[in-house]
Protein backbone atom coordinates (compact mmCIF):
# COMPACT_ATOMS: atom_id res chain seq x y z
CA UNK A 1 0.00 0.00 0.00
CA UNK A 2 1.29 3.19 -0.75
CA UNK A 3 0.71 6.74 0.38
CA UNK A 4 -2.26 7.74 -2.41
CA UNK A 5 -4.24 4.58 -1.49
CA UNK A 6 -4.73 6.12 1.68
CA UNK A 7 -8.68 7.30 2.42
CA UNK A 8 -7.06 10.55 4.48
CA UNK A 9 -5.34 11.26 1.22
CA UNK A 10 -7.81 10.49 -1.78
CA UNK A 11 -10.51 12.43 0.15
CA UNK A 12 -7.75 15.30 0.53
CA UNK A 13 -7.30 15.44 -3.13
CA UNK A 14 -11.08 15.05 -4.03
CA UNK A 15 -11.58 17.80 -1.92
CA UNK A 16 -8.48 19.86 -3.36
CA UNK A 17 -9.83 19.43 -7.02
CA UNK A 18 -13.11 20.92 -5.86
CA UNK A 19 -12.02 23.64 -4.29
CA UNK A 20 -9.69 24.46 -7.51
CA UNK A 21 -12.71 24.15 -10.20
CA UNK A 22 -14.50 26.27 -7.67
CA UNK A 23 -12.09 28.85 -7.42
CA UNK A 24 -11.82 29.45 -11.02
CA UNK A 25 -14.91 31.48 -10.68
CA UNK A 26 -13.51 33.83 -7.54
CA UNK A 27 -13.32 37.21 -8.69
CA UNK A 28 -9.62 38.00 -10.49
CA UNK A 29 -8.79 40.74 -7.25
CA UNK A 30 -8.42 37.16 -5.12
CA UNK A 31 -5.87 35.78 -7.36
CA UNK A 32 -3.13 36.11 -5.32
CA UNK A 33 -4.90 36.14 -1.63
CA UNK A 34 -8.07 34.45 -1.37
CA UNK A 35 -8.21 31.63 -4.10
CA UNK A 36 -4.06 31.61 -4.02
CA UNK A 37 -4.09 30.77 0.22
CA UNK A 38 -7.15 28.52 -0.35
CA UNK A 39 -5.56 26.09 -2.99
CA UNK A 40 -2.10 25.92 -1.23
CA UNK A 41 -3.64 24.91 1.78
CA UNK A 42 -5.91 22.12 0.65
CA UNK A 43 -3.25 20.98 -1.32
CA UNK A 44 -0.47 21.26 1.52
CA UNK A 45 -3.14 18.81 2.93
CA UNK A 46 -2.35 15.48 0.92
CA UNK A 47 1.48 16.94 0.39
CA UNK A 48 2.10 16.37 4.15
CA UNK A 49 0.17 12.86 4.43
CA UNK A 50 2.40 11.76 1.70
CA UNK A 51 5.23 12.89 3.35
CA UNK A 52 4.34 11.65 6.55
CA UNK A 53 3.57 8.21 4.82
CA UNK A 54 7.05 7.63 3.12
CA UNK A 55 8.86 9.13 6.41
CA UNK A 56 6.80 6.38 8.43
CA UNK A 57 9.80 5.08 9.92
CA UNK A 58 10.08 7.85 12.24
CA UNK A 59 6.93 7.66 14.48
CA UNK A 60 7.49 11.12 15.38
CA UNK A 61 8.17 12.60 12.19
CA UNK A 62 4.99 10.59 11.26
CA UNK A 63 3.52 12.40 13.70
CA UNK A 64 4.65 15.92 12.76
CA UNK A 65 4.03 15.55 9.19
CA UNK A 66 0.44 14.92 9.84
CA UNK A 67 -0.24 17.80 12.35
CA UNK A 68 0.62 19.40 9.47
CA UNK A 69 -1.47 18.40 7.52
CA UNK A 70 -4.19 18.93 10.34
CA UNK A 71 -3.10 22.32 10.75
CA UNK A 72 -3.84 23.04 6.84
CA UNK A 73 -6.63 21.37 6.44
CA UNK A 74 -8.10 23.44 9.64
CA UNK A 75 -6.65 26.67 7.15
CA UNK A 76 -8.60 25.52 4.15
CA UNK A 77 -11.89 25.47 6.33
CA UNK A 78 -11.16 29.04 7.46
CA UNK A 79 -10.73 30.16 3.74
CA UNK A 80 -13.91 27.94 3.03
CA UNK A 81 -15.41 30.67 5.67
CA UNK A 82 -14.06 33.94 3.90
CA UNK A 83 -15.45 32.86 0.66
CA UNK A 84 -18.62 31.93 2.04
CA UNK A 85 -18.77 35.44 3.62
CA UNK A 86 -17.72 37.10 0.80
CA UNK A 87 -20.25 35.18 -1.85
CA UNK A 88 -18.11 33.25 -3.83
CA UNK A 89 -19.60 29.77 -3.16
CA UNK A 90 -23.12 29.02 -2.32
CA UNK A 91 -24.26 27.90 0.71
CA UNK A 92 -24.49 24.48 -0.29
CA UNK A 93 -21.37 24.18 -1.60
CA UNK A 94 -20.17 25.57 1.32
CA UNK A 95 -21.72 23.16 3.46
CA UNK A 96 -20.92 20.01 1.38
CA UNK A 97 -17.28 20.90 1.42
CA UNK A 98 -16.87 21.77 5.02
CA UNK A 99 -18.38 18.42 6.11
CA UNK A 100 -15.48 16.72 3.72
CA UNK A 101 -13.10 19.26 5.16
CA UNK A 102 -14.20 17.80 8.61
CA UNK A 103 -13.87 14.00 7.93
CA UNK A 104 -10.25 14.17 6.19
CA UNK A 105 -9.73 15.83 9.73
CA UNK A 106 -10.88 12.90 11.69
CA UNK A 107 -8.98 10.53 9.01
CA UNK A 108 -5.88 12.73 9.94
CA UNK A 109 -6.41 12.93 13.41
CA UNK A 110 -7.19 8.75 13.67
CA UNK A 111 -4.17 8.48 11.64
CA UNK A 112 -2.10 10.49 14.59
CA UNK A 113 -3.83 8.55 17.33
CA UNK A 114 -3.26 5.26 15.91
CA UNK A 115 0.14 5.37 14.10
CA UNK A 116 0.90 1.44 14.17
CA UNK A 117 -2.19 0.99 11.50
CA UNK A 118 0.02 2.63 9.45
CA UNK A 119 3.83 0.68 9.58
CA UNK A 120 4.99 2.84 12.16
CA UNK A 121 6.91 1.09 14.51
CA UNK A 122 6.16 2.17 18.11
CA UNK A 123 7.20 1.61 21.47
CA UNK A 124 5.49 0.04 24.34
Amino acid sequence: MGFKDLLAYTKGFELSMLIFETSKSFPKEETYALTDQIRKSSRSVCANISEAYIKRRYPKHFISKLTDADGENSETSTWLDFALACEYVSKEKYADFIKQNKEIGKLINYMINNPEKFGVKTEN
